[in-house]
């Protein structure tokens, strides 16, 4: 038994990432007939129990890394034991940890909602599930911004297929629309990573926050030029304007698990933004540039989206168009760029989550109600479950226009307090308010359309509208109701737990600004506390391995600082790299600036 706590400690939090990996490895390898085929194949069953297993677990896990990370202490992962900033590693904290939960606690209700009916409808859903869910979780923990880009790609690799889950002229149109957009922020983040290296040396965000305020003029220049459009990047994925006007199409024509689903992907954009554009470029000048745009495109964002869903005249796309005015709220909250407005925030961004995968599926179940209508805001008969379908409205309705008693209107006030100070104070209150105004009116006028004006059903046996009246389905799509009461039970939960739940966000904006812990934490040290980087960068020097030939290397000594005690012992140290370690050990002598020599020099 302790041996296996002990091999589950040490590879802390690399099961986040494999779980859903293997998981969607596993199900592929099961093979997949045709969509038309899986309600009838054998191995649709074991696909189900897989998944949802491994959800469980998935979940299971990350509760287990949010208590590890209430502790305070920051856990990191060295990929093939290589240290950071030569190696890539993975960080647990408390935000890392927070969104895990969230993922997991969106994913699993919705993988059971969906192995009802809807995974019957296309092929490889669940396996696709899960390699988004490790794209995800990947972008969550990594601590190098190469392997963040990695991790985008994968979740939207298996976005593209997602979303065309189902098929569909409309489906397949948007889908085009989505990889393109997806294409070209995906070479941008490419072009920003490479101005990035180029002036700084290294991808590592911990280091990358050391080196930038020490560079010179033009290098600087350069790396907060990368800096600013890895932003636009994470404002792609985030759905900000003026880059998210394809999100509330797109998320529209999706399957409505996918739809409720790919809610977290927006707060992938939207965590990036916090992590990478808010600790990692925090010199003056860059902190000036993000917070005064990004406080603009957020209060712009916010009231767009509150505007847009009150003209619009199809309900999944009034789902899309409140997304983006939270996106904006939450993006308010970032650019104030103090511990109490981003705890507010992030407060706020798993209340909006899970709150618009609700709204999502009461899309479905309101689809499923009305029939040709389907989602259209236009008058039609009743529906014949209208008294729970108006009720789950009404209190979707109050949670996401942030009226109290939930935690809409808690995050927002929240988020208001921490305005306390700024130069902007009184704008941003007046927006975030008029905003709720406006989210109110755009409720009242759904609400208004699906059930006020709702005509009477035709009773009339011989007429048309009375036998497709009588079709529809006298209750929900499977679990579908379960499923939304499930995610507000848990909404209600979450204002209720509000003390803790708030000094744990306190908490993770305290140590996100603690830059001298993840230092401490992440890089190594030599003899005398110096950071061991690789700064100035210089393509020529090439380290040497076992297979380089015995040449002296004037670093030798720096080895032992880098990589574990096992590896020093290991067959990949050459007895005549030992005795350089050995010789040069004596010696110590502090490398100067701690820089390490070219190759040329030696």
């Amino acid at each position: 038994m302790m041996n296996f706590l002990d091999f589950w400690l040490s590879h802390t939090p690399i099961f986040s990432i494999l779980i859903p990996a293997f998981t969607g490895f596993i199900l592929i390898l099961l093979g997949n007939p045709g969509s038309g085929s899986l309600a009838n194949d054998w191995r649709q069953p074991w696909r189900r129990s897989i998944s949802l297993i491994s959800a469980v677990l998935g979940f299971v896990t990350a509760l287990y890394y949010l208590y590890q990370a209430n502790t305070g202490q920051i856990f990191v992962y060295q990929l093939s034991e290589w240290s950071a900033p030569f190696g890539i590693v993975l960080v647990l904290d408390r935000l890392s940890a927070l969104m895990l939960v969230l993922t997991y606690a969106l994913a699993t209700p919705l993988l059971w909602f969906a192995s009802k009916e809807w995974d019957e409808r296309g092929r490889y859903f669940h396996a696709m599930s899960h390699l988004l869910l490790m794209g995800v979780c990947g972008a969550f923990l990594t601590g190098d911004l190469f392997n963040l880009f990695v991790f985008f790609e994968i979740l939207l690799m298996a976005s593209y297929v997602l979303l065309l889950h189902g098929q569909g002229k409309a489906r397949f149109q948007l889908g085009i629309h989505y990889v393109t957009i997806n294409l070209l922020a995906s070479a941008l983040f490419l072009i920003g990573l490479g101005m990035i290296y180029g002036s700084v040396g290294t991808l590592n965000m911990t280091d990358v926050a050391r080196i930038i305020p020490t560079l010179e003029n033009d290098q600087h220049t350069l790396a907060i030029a990368g800096g600013l459009l890895l932003f636009v990047v994470f404002g792609i994925k985030a759905a900000m304007l003026p880059v998210g006007f394809w999100l509330p199409k797109t998320y529209a024509v999706a399957a409505t698990p996918v739809a409720a689903l790919f809610t977290i992907m927006t707060k992938v954009g939207i965590y990036s933004i916090l992590r990478v554009n808010g600790t990692v470029f925090q010199d003056t000048w860059g902190q000036q540039i993000f917070s005064n745009y990004l406080l603009i495109i957020g209060l712009v964002t916010s009231l767009y989206g509150a505007i847009a869903a009150i003209g619009t005249e199809r309900l999944r796309r009034f789902v899309g168009f409140m997304i983006l005015s939270s996106v904006g709220t939450i993006l308010v909250a970032i650019a104030l760029l103090n511990e109490q407005a981003w705890s507010a925030g992030l407060y706020y961004m798993v209340h909006s989550t899970i709150i618009a995968a609700s709204f999502y599926l009461l899309c479905g179940w309101i689809t499923s109600q009305r029939g040709i209508f389907k989602d259209h805001l236009k008058v039609a008969p009743k529906m014949k479950q209208e008294k729970a379908v108006s009720i789950s409205f009404f209190i979707i309705a109050l949670m996401m226009a942030g009226l109290p008693p939930f935690s809409g209107f808690l995050g927002k006030v929240l988020i208001l307090q921490a305005t306390a100070g700024s130069a902007y104070q009184l704008w941003i209150i007046i927006i975030v308010l008029l905003v709720s105004l406006l989210s109110i009116i755009a409720f009242t006028r759904a609400g208004f359309i699906l059930f006020w004006r709702a005509t009477k059903p035709e009773d009339n046996p011989k007429e048309e509208a009375f036998a497709a009246y009588q079709q529809l389905p006298e209750k929900s799509p499977a679990r579908n109701d379960k499923t939304i009461y499930i995610l507000l039970f848990g909404l209600i939960m979450y204002v209720v737990c509000a003390q803790p739940l708030v000094h744990y966000l306190e908490l993770t904006s305290k140590q996100l600004k603690d830059t001298q812990l993840y230092q401490k934490m992440i890089l190594k040290t030599d003899a005398d506390h110096n950071v061991i980087s690789v700064q100035p960068f210089d393509p020529n020097y090439l380290p040497e391995t076992k297979y380089g030939g015995e040449s002296p290397d004037a670093n030798a000594h720096l080895i032992p600082y880098i990589v574990s005690p096992k590896t020093m012992q290991g067959e990949h140290i050459s007895e005549f790299k030992q005795r350089q370690i050995q010789q040069q050990g004596h010696e110590l002598t502090p490398i100067d600036d701690n820089k390490l020599k070219p190759m040329e020099e030696q």
